[in-house]
């Protein structure tokens, strides 16, 4: 038995020593003959793919000031198991960063079984300093964008905002999201045991920056109508406002506001009813404004002229069981009168004797019913119906502007016929790269004659005899149009609810510029468009063609000069 015993122990100690040497050459072996076996082992257990974060475009206006831009944050990552072995980091990252340490301490409990936890994102640089500092374990810093608008709540709703992410969710920031949005990149790395990047080792794929996107939106303007119709807002206790300007000879957008906005940089608070471009999404009833289109119609037919008499005695015009109302007995009127007056019987007399089908290709061409192809997020078509299930009160009611429906945009794109001598040019965002060429312009609408009269003739509705005088800009002729509309409520038209309207152009007798301003549900003082929007309309067109640079074409001059040619209606 002790024999056998010996001989086993013996065996085992063989066996055990024998290992030790198989094992001691081998380390010898890789140490000194093969230690790149031992690097790619040590790298494989370390080795990492990380992303690498791209830099998202910028918005630009057309001078090329910023509108918005990406600026590099930090971001709060922890792996919660080695949080949770000490109390300690638990109770500090919970101080820096602002949060509970209980919520915080059942977060990490929840996720444990993860080795990746945002704890918070875009963390200031403040606590992002007091966090390298404090050296927590499984505590880390990741580098990201966060988009930043240096104009704030006034251009919010034209370019939206990001998430946080920096993905585009609304306005420009969607919509041109391919454009904007960069590529991330990734590399090799390595990491040591507290998850520390110690060396770079390979670049998988370069990140490529987003592209710039530069608008046609002019900030100065921009900001000028946002404050002038914040004010008008402001005094007539009005639920929005909207206001759109066009450049009357390329077609671009030099500014479009809403009232009420919210400020895109401070994303606590928002409230779904501001986020949205009202300028684009909410569709009215023109009203009044469209009267200019009507009365273009008639000179067209050949059936009307100027000076032809129109009788809207004694004030109302029933149409079978529906009365139609001028606001009093004007009388007999000339068509230029029935413009200048803003009566409505009058404009129902000339469209009753249109045909049906020409009068909604008039308001189909000048985009009525129609997107105006730009590619906004949630942009309405507004509502034109088929003249062949218009009634009777139906083709009446459309020449004063009922029963067909638009947004401010499309209602500034229409006027942009009469600005461009009849023809309609294409809405774009973008800054059109040569400013003497125009966009795109589609078929002639009108003749040039017609809409040089109808200019004239709504110059004079910003006379002090039209119903529009509040609209004047010292040191220019003026074209534009009033509207006031009762606002359909349910199935019914309000007594008391209504949206003031100005569509109007300058200098009239070469425009610039088309705008249109629209004050929805106005509750102090007056309602009417001529008192609420005409004055809105004045101060942010005053301003814009000083901004602009635009020549004046009313002013006094020396003995021997002209002013440039302008026809008055009388």
């Amino acid at each position: 038995m002790t024999t056998d015993y010996r001989w086993r122990r013996y065996f085992v100690l063989s066996v055990f020593v024998l290992g030790l040497v198989v094992l001691f050459v081998r380390a010898v072996y890789l140490q000194l003959f093969n230690h790149e076996f031992l690097e790619e082992e040590g790298q494989a257990r370390h080795l990492r793919v990380v992303e690498i974060p791209a830099y998202r475009g910028m918005i630009l206006d057309r001078s090329g000031q910023l509108l918005a831009v990406s600026t590099p944050v930090n971001s709060v990552w922890a792996n919660p198991v080695e949080v949770l072995a000490n109390l300690e980091s638990v109770n500090r990252v919970g101080k820096i960063l602002g949060l509970e340490t209980g919520d915080l301490t059942r977060k990490l409990e929840q996720k444990k079984t993860r080795q990746f936890l945002y704890l918070k994102r875009h963390i200031t640089p403040h606590q992002a300093e007091k966090l390298k500092q404090s050296d927590l374990p499984g505590v880390y810093l990741q580098r990201e964008y966060r988009r930043y608008y240096p104009t704030a709540e006034v251009s919010s709703h034209l370019l939206g905002f990001t998430n946080i992410d920096d993905r585009g969710q609304e306005g420009i920031e969607l919509a041109y999201e391919n454009w904007l949005a960069g590529q991330p990149g990734s590399k090799k790395v390595i990491k040591d045991q507290l998850n520390r990047i110690v060396e770079d080792v390979e670049a998988i794929r370069i990140p490529r920056p987003g592209r710039n996107v530069t608008l046609s939106i002019d900030r100065r303007v921009q900001y000028l109508a946002y404050r002038e119709l914040k004010a008008g807002y402001i005094q007539h206790g009005a639920s929005s406002a909207s206001a759109v300007m066009i450049d009357a000879k390329t077609g671009e957008v030099i500014a479009m506001v809403n009232v009420p906005s919210f400020n895109p940089n401070n994303r606590k608070g928002y409230k779904p009813q501001t986020l949205r471009n009202r300028a684009v999404t909410d569709v009215f009833e023109p009203g009044s404004t469209i009267k200019p289109f009507v009365v273009a119609l008639a000179l067209e037919s050949r059936r009307y002229f100027p000076d032809t008499v129109i009788d809207t005695t004694p004030g109302f015009y029933k149409i079978g069981k529906y009365t139609i109302r001028d606001i009093r007995n004007f009388g007999p009127l000339s068509v230029n009168n029935v413009l200048l007056k803003s009566s409505n019987i009058g404009a129902v007399k000339i469209a009753m004797q249109i045909p049906r089908p020409d009068l909604w290709n008039l308001y189909n061409s000048i985009g009525i019913g129609q997107s105006t192809g730009f590619g906004f997020p949630g942009e309405a078509h507004g509502y034109l119906k088929n003249f062949r299930d218009w009634h009777k009160t139906e083709h009446a009611t459309m020449a004063y502007g009922y029963g067909l429906s638009m947004t401010t945009l499309q209602l500034a794109r229409a006027y942009t016929v009469l600005a461009t001598d009849g023809r309609q040019l294409s809405i774009s965002m973008l800054r059109n790269s040569d400013s003497d060429s125009p966009l795109k312009s589609l078929p002639g609408v009108i003749s040039s004659q017609t809409a040089e009269h109808v200019r004239s003739v709504l110059n004079s509705v910003v006379s002090e005899h039209g119903t529009g005088f509040r609209a004047a800009v010292p040191g220019y002729h003026i074209a534009g149009k009033t509207g006031t509309v009762r606002k359909l409520v349910g199935k019914a038209y309000a007594s008391d609810k209504y949206i003031s309207l100005f569509a109007g152009m300058a200098p009239a007798s070469d425009p610039k510029l088309v705008l249109v301003v629209m004050v929805d549900e106005p509750s102090k003082g007056a309602y009417y468009g001529g008192a609420v929007a005409a004055p809105v309309f004045s101060k942010i067109m005053s301003g814009a063609l000083r901004i602009l640079d635009v020549a004046p074409d009313n002013v006094p001059l020396r003995a021997g000069t002209v002013h440039p040619p302008l026809n008055h209606a009388g």
